[in-house]
């Protein structure tokens, strides 16, 4: 569990980045932060991993809590499997290096994730998609209970971000406690239970997913034209969110009526 009680954080000028910031993410959960650039996003998960101290309010975890960064490449050539074992700092004592067990949970965490067949390849080599899997499988080797990302889709096409994001939906399934930033609505529609709506520093809303991602709200949050489809997947009916700039209108051919069932 981690649950973030009245969070406050401000930086020396120009003031509170955010303000009485309060929700929880339970075991077997996913919660999704969603705003625009330069609401605090970062700042708030940074806060809530234990990165950032908190300057006011309260952050409680069970356990500790594995950050997932956004991947950027790496100035030095480690290996993945290097990299992964990096995330077993914890179990390593001070001027100890990793033993067999920390070599075989890395190796664990690798093939959980899909990126064993990776481990021997340089990091700065990998693709975006295959270096956020790498970062992920870092955290999940650290044996964390919760997983704090950091825009874990950002920058990857369509096909990685639909690998990270069963992955991380298998992760929830499995009773891990997630919590991710991101500027993508219909992936928190897809992923998350809950989210948390970063509109100005003293306003942050939280509440379920299906209550606050709606039409208007986005509208609100990102000062553009935000509409709902439903569409018809493999005979059941989901919803997807767009911008009036770009709106794909193909997507009224398969539009279903107001009475049909939903699924994410």
């Amino acid at each position: 569990m981690l649950e973030l009680r009245q969070v406050g954080f401000r930086y020396a000028q120009p003031g509170w980045v955010f303000r009485d910031v309060s929700f929880g993410v339970p075991p077997g959960s996913a919660t999704a932060v969603l705003g625009p650039n330069g609401r605090g996003k970062t700042t708030l998960i940074r806060c809530a991993a234990g990165l950032l101290p908190a300057q006011e309010g309260t952050v409680l975890a069970d356990g500790p809590v594995g950050f997932v960064p956004q991947a950027h490449g790496g100035a030095f050539a480690y290996r993945a499997l290097d990299m992964v074992l990096m995330g077993r700092v914890r179990q390593v004592h001070v001027f100890g290096t990793p033993t067999r067990s920390d070599r075989v949970a890395a190796l664990d965490a690798m093939e959980r994730v899909g990126v064993a067949h990776l481990r021997d390849r340089q990091f700065p080599t990998l693709s975006g998609g295959e270096q956020q899997l790498v970062l992920i499988a870092r955290a999940i080797a650290a044996e964390c209970p919760i997983l704090a990302l950091d825009e874990p889709a950002t920058g990857l096409d369509l096909h990685n971000q639909a690998r990270v994001l069963t992955l991380l939906r298998k992760l929830v399934a499995d009773g891990m406690a997630v919590l991710l930033t991101t500027h993508h609505p219909d992936h928190a529609l897809y992923l998350a239970d809950s989210v948390v709506l970063m509109m100005g520093a003293d306003e942050v809303r939280t509440g379920a997913t299906d209550d606050l991602l709606t039409d208007d709200t986005l509208t609100d949050l990102y000062g553009i034209e935000v509409r709902t489809v439903t569409y018809r997947q493999d005979g059941n009916c989901t919803r997807a969110r767009f911008s009036q700039i770009g709106a794909n209108t193909s997507l009224r051919n398969r539009l279903c009526s107001s009475s049909a069932s939903y699924t994410r």
